[in-house]
């Protein structure tokens, strides 16, 4: 595990005023990176990740993944993770498997927890006031190092009878989130063209032909809304959703971002800036894999070319998670590298950021409850609301930093092919340092902030079971009573002329008039932003939101030009009783 010398905790963990523990957490992961001797990346021949895993003789492994049966030449069907978790079960007392959920063709999702003492319920895992780790593999069917990652991990945590991060952590790990599209096997080629192997893999779309990174805000797949109802019930510290890259060639073992979009006041900087520097001091000086922040060489909105990272909205899991006010990770293994080498890398920066979280566990938890006190204050103490970003776009001031790239060159013999390069490409195995344009961060085009609440007219109550899947709370009252609103007026309503994921996607201009009084009527959905999801409802509810229920068709049927947009921001405080509406 992962230690900090006690002097630096100490100091870190001195008292200041509330808000207190983003300093105070910051300070400990710094000293936790300064404990471990910096160094610049060094050219080699691709990426070299050495770790305790895999050992070298795979046969001591006891049970086996289909990947380490195979020498990792096959990657687990979805049959195959059952009987693993199976066995790991009968030969451990520290695990609990459960379902997490049914696929759309109707198989069950395992979901494991592990830790010790062991628990088995969202409440026996909140009584031990431990930060709670829920760790994602295999959302796209194809990419399927995190699927044998975690289930080799979970065997050797589970099975060490000496301390290790279950003492001090909950673990749950959902290995196989996409298990139709796992099962959906076809050759690599085929199925993921710039990925090393294995020769047969899954499909990236689920049983309904779905990308399921892309259905966090719209919430379609039963994957997705069994996500929704995990989230709500155990309320995950850290969220990390394991993926495997399909682009360019660079010098890394893996790459990894934080939540994107800049609503994420919270979780967002503090793990671009604090948590994923540390991982990365860590796993180069001790394991010496080099990892970067996720990317691809590209141009993107006629700026200049640069390494670019991927879309801030929160459909995407992390982006989502980042706007719950949590910790969430972004781990992609680098797709041309072997198999085995992608399984190991996947495996050590698992391994590795489970014992950041260890050694620092009372504050990653505090680190989740201050999130929820800061947000639920911005809209109940007056005018405290910072401007949220509700629209962006990627930064015009891209940081430059030293990267390791690969030299591909040009054999002109067009009958040569490999994985991810045209025709009369090939891969030279040399890797040198570049200096390069990161553009990784994202600048809002379009803010709000936090008002009172919003109220929902009953003609839009089909809304509310998205809303309360979700987590957000929603409420009622049963008395009359004038309440001063603002109004959206419709100026005129956008629609993506290309279907994505089944839907034209819709984007609203407009203004807000002036605040009115209004009568508020006995009965009358309310949603208060002062509430710990504040932020992700205002994501949700707000008429130019880039990702919210108006992008996604929700309210489509009240949307016309020099129309109002039928939910209503309250301005100022409710004064009669509230009551939690009940749900239907």
């Amino acid at each position: 595990m992962t230690t900090i010398p006690r002097r630096s905790r100490r100091w870190a963990l001195g008292a200041e005023p509330f808000p207190t523990h983003l300093p105070r957490l910051t300070a400990i992961l710094l000293a936790l990176a300064a404990c471990v001797p910096p160094g610049p990346p060094a050219p080699s021949s691709g990426s070299q990740p050495i770790s305790a895993y895999p050992p070298r003789n795979l046969r001591d492994l006891r049970p086996q993944t289909r990947a380490e049966r195979s020498a990792f030449t096959e990657t687990s069907s979805h049959a195959d993770v059952l009987a693993f978790l199976d066995s790991l079960k009968a030969q451990s007392q520290q695990i609990h498997v459960t379902s997490f959920g049914r696929s759309p063709r109707g198989r069950d999702i395992p979901m494991v927890v592990a830790s010790r003492p062991l628990v088995r319920t969202a409440a026996e895992a909140k009584r031990l006031n431990r930060p709670i780790v829920y760790v994602q593999g295999n959302i796209h069917g194809g990419e399927v190092e995190g699927k044998e990652a975690s289930l080799s991990l979970l065997r050797d945590l589970a099975l060490d009878r000496y301390a290790n991060v279950l003492d001090s952590l909950i673990i749950v790990v959902v290995p196989i989130y996409n298990a139709d599209g796992n099962d959906s096997l076809g050759t690599s080629e085929q199925n993921r063209s710039e990925q090393n192997g294995p020769p047969m893999i899954g499909l990236r779309q689920n049983g309904q032909g779905l990308d399921l990174n892309r259905d966090y805000i719209k919430a379609e797949a039963p994957e997705t809304r069994a996500s929704l109802d995990f989230f709500r019930a155990w309320d995950p510290d850290v969220f990390v959703d394991l993926h495997t890259t399909d682009g360019s060639f660079h010098g890394y073992a893996l790459t990894w971002a934080p939540p994107l979009n800049p609503a994420a006041l919270f979780s967002g900087p503090f793990t671009r800036d604090t948590v994923l520097p540390a991982l990365r001091n860590v796993l180069r000086t001790r394991l010496r894999i080099e990892t970067f922040p996720y990317g691809n060489f590209a141009s993107q909105d006629s700026v200049e070319r640069g390494w670019f990272t991927y879309d801030h909205r929160p459909r995407y899991g992390t982006n989502y998670y980042g706007l719950r006010g949590r910790i969430a990770i972004l781990s992609e293994a680098y797709s041309h590298d072997p198999f085995r080498k992608r399984v190991a890398s996947t495996y050590s920066f698992m391994m590795e950021l489970l014992s950041v979280v260890a050694a620092n566990a009372d504050d990653f938890v505090e680190a989740g409850r201050d999130a929820d006190r800061r947000t639920t204050a911005f809209a109940s103490i007056g005018t405290v609301s910072p401007p949220i970003a509700i629209r962006s776009r990627f930064t015009r001031t891209p940081h430059v930093e030293d990267m390791l790239v690969e030299d591909v060159v040009r054999t002109g013999d067009s009958t040569r092919t490999e994985p991810g390069l045209d025709p009369g490409q090939r891969r030279t195995g040399r890797v040198r340092t570049v200096r390069v344009p990161v553009y990784d961060r994202f600048e809002a085009v379009l803010t709000q902030t936090l008002p009172f609440g919003w109220l929902i007219p009953a003609e839009q109550s089909a809304l509310l079971e998205l809303l309360r899947r979700n987590g957000v709370f929603i409420e009622q009252t049963d008395h009359r009573v004038p309440i001063r609103v603002e109004r959206f007026l419709i100026d005129s309503v956008a629609r993506a002329q290309r279907p994505f994921q089944g839907h034209q996607e819709v984007r609203l201009s407009g203004r807000w008039e002036p605040a009115d009084t209004v009568g508020l009527e006995p009965g009358a959905f309310i949603v208060r932003a002062g509430q710990p999801l504040g932020i992700l409802a205002l994501y949700l509810l707000e008429p130019q939101s880039d990702d919210g229920l108006v992008a996604w068709n929700q309210l489509d049927q009240w949307l016309q030009q020099e129309a109002r947009y039928p939910i209503a921001r309250i301005v100022e405080r409710i004064t009669v009783p509230l009551r939690l509406a009940p749900a239907r």
